[in-house]
Order: structure tokens, then C-alpha cells, then sequence
């Protein structure tokens, strides 16, 4: 399972969703990386793979950052979201 982090301006906390395959998760990645390039304010409505009900739309000119991490087995609910995670590590 991959989870993609997008940080958002003015708001503090990512909004995650997952992707089951690496493929999927890097093609989302593209799509939100060309949405940040453009800088239009077009909807994009995103979908988690984990958990189908989900449901988000962000506008893409908002977009100031995206991560991809892979999760393990081994990872569990303690997780920090986002980019520092890895901070938190050391």
C-alpha cells in the first residue's frame, strides 16, 4: 500500500489517501505535480484505495506539496503523517 501526502497552503495537516499499487501511486503523483505546475484552480476529486468510501476534491492551485511512502506490514497506527515523519525517526 502507498499513501500520498498533499499539504495544502494555510492548513497544517496532510490530506492522505492510498494507493495499492506503486503505478497508481506514481501516476496520482504526476497528475498533482501538473496540477501545482499550472496553477489552475480546477477540482480534483481523489479517491483512497483503503478505504473506498473516502472521498476528497482540493483545488490545485492549494497544492504545496506532495510525498509517497510506502507502507509496510510492520508500520503501525502511531505513524506520523506527512513529511516529518522522518524527523521524528531520528
Amino acid at each position: 500500500m502507498f499513501t500520498i501526502d498533499i499539504v495544502l497552503q494555510e492548513i497544517p495537516l496532510p490530506i492522505s489517501v492510498q494507493r495499492k499499487e506503486e503505478a497508481a501511486a506514481e501516476n496520482l503523483y504526476q497528475e498533482l505535480m501538473t496540477a501545482m505546475r499550472s496553477g489552475s484552480a480546477d477540482l480534483i476529486e481523489l479517491t483512497c484505495d483503503k478505504d473506498e468510501d473516502k472521498k476528497v476534491a482540493l483545488k490545485g492551485n492549494l497544492i504545496c506539496a506532495i510525498s509517497i511512502n510506502k507502507k509496510s506490514g510492520g508500520m503501525a497506527e502511531g505513524r506520523i503523517p506527512g513529511f516529518f515523519a522522518t524527523i521524528a525517526d531520528k
